[in-house]
């Protein structure tokens, strides 16, 4: 399930980033998340599980004080054990938005699935905190999160591995460095296996800011490839036996560059 809706209260942002996002030049992306969490007074609490590259956290938080974050902090959560440390799910909940960076979006899930910080990630969206993941934190936002699959423009019946993520959105499936690793099968291959989903495809250095009415503004140098399903007429993933080449028909394809919106809950494309 998504975050759960709270009464008179709105759900912050969420906003995967395909990974490589610019962080030196022109660091569009990052600098849109530091204003939306408050500027000066944003409190960015930055989760580097899916990284072993012990800087990570650091490097986060260097870049985002020098864009005007107000406070930054980083969590050195590295097994579940961490996962559970009290003062860990303090330091979350005093921030005003997280950030959950790259590098294998099994150790996230492995590593945060279920436990007290996770919880408390998806509470506090819940009540208007934003949270950003770029790469494998960005594939973790969405209920269903691809972890691996086949390269290439022809779904199969193999053709992508899933497993549960987060759920802060449970409407989209999300993938990462989409144009440059061409994936373009796999998520094909995820959103035919229920037309309940959204595919969202980001290429790197490109983020979908998706507010709490589900409706998201692309940002950054690359575009967004959504794969919508909902009118699809037939789909052979049920027939197709291993390795197989699947048969979708009428599904919708949008390539939306910065700028660009989309409705969720509509499936309407649109630009300002």
């Amino acid at each position: 399930m998504p975050s759960p809706d709270i009464k008179g209260q709105q759900r912050g942002y969420v906003i995967p980033i395909g990974g490589a996002e610019e962080k030196i030049d022109n660091p569009e992306i990052l600098k849109k998340f530091v204003e939306l969490c408050g500027g000066s007074d944003a409190d960015i609490c930055i989760v580097p599980t899916a990284s072993q590259l012990e800087d990570t956290g650091e490097r986060y938080q260097k870049i985002f004080k020098e864009l005007g974050a107000g406070n930054t902090h980083w969590l050195p959560i590295s097994d579940r054990n961490d996962a559970k440390k009290e003062e860990y799910v303090t330091q979350l909940e005093s921030c005003t938005g997280i950030f959950i960076t790259g590098g294998n979006q099994l150790r996230l899930s492995t590593i945060l699935g279920g436990t007290p910080i996770a919880q408390t990630i998806r509470k506090l969206n819940a009540q208007g905190v934003h949270v950003a993941g770029t790469s494998a934190g960005a594939a973790i936002v969405s209920q269903h999160m691809i972890t691996g699959g086949n390269t290439g423009i022809v779904p199969t019946e193999d053709g992508v591995n899933l497993a549960p993520g987060l759920g802060l959105i449970n409407t989209i499936v999300v993938d990462q460095h989409f144009n440059e690793r061409n994936r373009l099968s796999r998520l094909l291959s995820a959103v035919s296996y229920n037309p309940f989903l959204l595919g969202l495809g980001l290429d790197e250095d490109t983020a979908a800011f998706i507010d709490g009415d589900n409706e998201f503004t692309v940002v950054g140098s690359g575009a967004i490839t959504v794969i919508d399903p909902s009118d699809i007429e037939h789909s052979s993933m049920a027939e197709a036996r291993s390795g197989d080449a699947l048969t979708l028909l009428n599904l919708k394809l949008h390539i939306l560059a910065s700028g660009s919106r989309y409705n969720i809950n509509d499936r309407k494309a649109f630009i300002e």
